[in-house]
């Protein structure tokens, strides 16, 4: 993802700062292919574009059409443009934030992705939504409920569609657990415990970037705790309805670096003066990719990537806990850290026949260019009987980054995906109902009060979803034992 804050570019700047690229842009090659493939403009050209930048210019390169590029920062936007013009497949316009009405204008895009600061999706997607384009947005949808309002009413008022990436319900043993809920192998869901832990690579990473003012992600309860609750929300197929938490930061603090030795925080992980005795120390020039989006960057906008952890002006939880009803009754406990042993989650539905038990440990790291994150290392589907014998599931596994599920949801996005009986793709309205659910519970911390989702916003209706269990089927009695 970029940093994206509205700011003029020059255009001769871009263009000299692309390189070859640059030049061919110059020289006015900016002529369309007449080939049926759809067209495709891209807001904020950060880590987060790429997923899709290099599936549109691989794979996809025959059906999509990258036609424009946009951003706050002149260098990374002309290194977008010369890394997709180089592989031939597209010849991208750049243009400035400033000017993301006239590129829409100008290029005529189908559709608009955007991957820009969480904080800024609503602004993009409204006024492409009214430019007349469908849009594909990173998740979270946004950060507040007034934004979520905005999208709301803009998707009403263009008749166009969003599209919200939760990858994480394509991956295969998720999908293989939404299967089992919908089979009814445990009946009815009664209560869901659910906890992801994340470690002190991955984790950590989130109080160096952006992402730690929450005015910009809302938080890791927005920005990633959105999508944990669309799983839930999906697997469950159902709406939240109140919510209660608790958030504090605990770990990530001046008082942890000095317990730890060092004499306190600092700007930066590159000038700082501790940086070997600093275990949390971030190599950002070690890594071929972030140096190139970033570090090299860095004088258009002055953003530091590699932000000390340890900073006092940091303001998101690193410790956070929710209770959440749902409007068929269910109850979820859920809970999120950041300085974990180990990365991943474990989660366990409660039934009227059964219980099932998910469990995943993933190898995170930071959000780099060249590793892939969330490599699974260990998955576990088991199945519990009520007063009967447990049995474990194999479960189904893919490759690829989150799981095996980008490149599932990919082929939906610009291939021919097959039919779908778990209705996997998302659209405004679970962006919304996931979102909200982090929201409230930003509300719950500042107040201590419960909140009822419903109430943030208006006219938000149900996502279309597969159907479940009839909640008001007979119930087997479970096996006779002796009692005492």
């Amino acid at each position: 993802m970029s940093d994206t804050n509205s700011g003029g570019i020059d255009r001769r700047t871009v263009l000299k700062t692309a390189g070859a690229a640059g030049l061919m842009l110059a020289a006015g090659g900016y002529a369309y292919a007449s080939t049926p493939r759809k067209r495709y403009a891209v807001v904020g050209v950060g880590s987060r574009s790429r997923m899709f930048t290099n599936a549109m210019t691989s794979k996809f390169r025959d059906t999509s059409e990258v036609v424009a590029v946009c951003d706050r920062n002149a260098g990374r936007l002309a290194h977008a443009v010369k890394t997709i013009t180089a592989t031939g497949a597209s010849q991208p316009r750049p243009y400035a934030m400033l000017d993301f009405d006239r590129m829409i204008r100008e290029t005529k895009p189908e559709f608009v992705i955007v991957t820009t600061t969480d904080a800024s999706h609503d602004d993009y997607i409204v006024r492409a939504l009214d430019a007349g384009c469908d849009v594909i947005t990173e998740k979270p949808m946004t950060t507040t409920a007034e934004k979520a309002q905005r999208i709301l009413d803009a998707v009403k008022r263009s008749g166009r569609h969003i599209r919200v990436t939760f990858n994480y319900r394509y991956s295969p043993p998720r999908t293989q657990v939404k299967d089992l809920l919908m089979s009814g192998e445990i009946g009815d869901v009664i209560s869901v415990d659910f906890t992801w832990l994340l470690n002190t690579v991955h984790g950590a990473d989130y109080f160096r970037r952006w992402h730690s003012n929450k005015a910009n992600s809302g938080g890791l309860m927005v920005h990633k705790s959105t999508h944990h609750f669309d799983l839930v929300n999906w697997w469950l197929g159902a709406e939240p309805e109140t919510v209660h938490a608790f958030g504090s930061r605990q770990f990530y603090t001046p008082e942890t670096a000095r317990r730890m030795g060092l004499s306190g925080p600092h700007e930066r992980c590159l000038t700082c003066p501790e940086k070997q005795k600093c275990n949390f120390y971030f190599d950002l020039a070690a890594d071929p990719g972030l140096k190139a989006l970033y570090l090299d960057n860095e004088k258009f906008d002055g953003y530091y990537r590699d932000q000390c952890v340890w900073r006092p002006e940091i303001n998101i939880e690193d410790t956070m806990n929710v209770l959440v009803r749902y409007n068929n009754g269910v109850h979820l406990n859920y809970a999120l850290s950041a300085y974990d042993a180990w990365e991943g989650y474990h989660i366990a539905f409660n039934g009227t026949k059964g219980r099932l038990e998910h469990r995943i440990v993933e190898s995170g790291g930071a959000a780099g260019a060249a590793k892939v994150q969330s490599g699974s290392e260990n998955v576990s589907i088991r199945v519990i009987p009520m007063r009967g014998q447990a049995r474990d599931i194999e479960p189904i596994t893919g490759k690829g980054s989150h799981g095996g599920g980008d490149d599932v949801m990919l082929t939906e996005i610009f291939g021919d995906g097959p039919a779908d009986k778990y209705m996997r793709k998302s659209d405004e309205r679970a962006g919304a109902w996931s979102a909200l659910v982090g929201i409230a519970a930003n509300k719950c911390f500042e107040t201590g009060q419960t909140v009822r989702v419903p109430d943030l916003v208006t006219g938000l209706t149900p996502p279309d979803r597969p159907p479940m269990p009839d909640r008001r089927a007979p119930v087997p009695m479970p096996i006779r034992i002796k009692i005492p």
